[in-house]
């Protein structure tokens, strides 16, 4: 008589897919359980009922390990992820990093140790010794958002680099040739690779000369913002720059509250362009352009990638990199 691995062998599964499909098919997703269903018909396979009982343990469960739950760009990654895991019937743990890699770390043990199935992690620190114990271990991941493109890993990202291109392009078709940008490229990569899509807008801008200055800050915050603007608002108007591109919209706003609060018109005297299209940035005192990231995307995409890497436990499928593409939103203060 056949048994459940002459039909996982036909199938081109694992026996444990094959137990989801019997007992809880609603966790495999519909060309699998197809495929499965037609190994059962063709062997004439009749599961013993004994078998079929729900064990404790079994039921399929994700962690997710976001960078810091405190920038509203994680929490939507996290919002889409949680939609898609509802849709498949699959549970989700959320643990917040806060951009620490020691409690990251501390973290990535607690979910194992919850038995969870798969984690998809923004991470804090990508090359952690503990990131490396946790696939040496056989843990399946997918990384999201903050991960390079030459990792050898299952990962989705937003390409950056056309992102910042993108709202460089749009402050240089509005004539602006003196023009400032926020981050701190020299910590984080992502703001690196903005920059560096920037500068590749103004290397193929063929009209005037263009000035732009790097303004560093400690930090992706809303304060960040505003400590950036505190400089430009104690120059002289002629030694300002006509336009400001910030690497996140949190430190857009910040800027712009500041720089409205010391009389500096926006977008009449500085144009200023942000980076996510956070759901703050539509209705700002005056509503921010910006370059919108598919965050929910993000998160939809990493549970469906998680899920196949599931559905491969031996790990045959070669790691898939994933890139989501930006769109610029045009608003008022530009």
């Amino acid at each position: 008589m056949p048994n459940i691995r002459d039909v996982a062998y036909l199938a081109g599964v694992s026996a444990g897919t094959v137990s989801n499909v019997l007992n809880r098919p609603s966790y495999v997703n519909p060309d699998t359980r197809r495929r499965v269903q037609s190994a059962i018909q063709a062997l004439g396979f009749v599961p013993r009922q004994r078998s079929r009982q729900f064990r404790p343990g079994r039921v399929r469960n994700l962690g997710i390990a976001l960078a810091n739950l405190d920038n509203p760009f994680f929490v939507d990654v996290a919002l889409g992820a949680e939609s898609l895991a509802k849709e498949l019937d699959v549970g989700i743990v959320i643990s917040n990093s806060a951009y620490d890699p020691v409690r990251e770390d501390q973290n990535l043990e607690l979910l194992v140790q919850q038995r969870v199935q798969g984690i998809i992690i923004s991470p804090v620190d990508e090359k952690s010794s503990q990131l490396q114990a946790l696939r040496d271990r056989g843990v399946p991941m997918v990384f999201v958002d903050r991960v390079t493109a030459d990792r050898d890993c299952w990962s989705v990202v937003v390409d950056d680099r056309r992102g910042g291109e993108l709202g460089m392009e749009h402050l240089l078709d509005r004539g602006h040739t003196r023009i400032a940008f926020v981050g701190h490229p020299e910590q984080s990569s992502k703001v690196a690779t903005r920059l560096l899509g920037a500068r590749d807008a103004i290397s193929k801008h063929s009209e005037s000369p263009v000035s732009l200055e790097v303004l560093s800050v400690e930090s992706w915050t809303v304060q960040g913002g505003k400590d950036a603007a505190e400089i430009l608002v104690a120059r002289s108007p002629e030694l300002r720059p006509t336009a400001v591109f910030c690497s996140n919209d949190m430190m857009a706003l910040g800027m712009l509250q500041t720089l409205d609060h010391s009389g500096i018109r926006v977008p009449e005297d500085i144009a200023l362009v942000g980076y996510d299209d956070l759901e703050w940035a539509g209705i700002a005192m005056i509503p921010l352009t910006t370059v919108r990231q598919p965050r929910r995307l993000l998160g939809r995409t990493a549970v469906e990638m998680i899920m196949e890497l599931l559905d491969d436990p031996n790990q045959r499928i070669k790691p898939r990199h994933v890139v989501l593409q930006p769109e610029l939103v045009i608003r008022e203060t530009t």
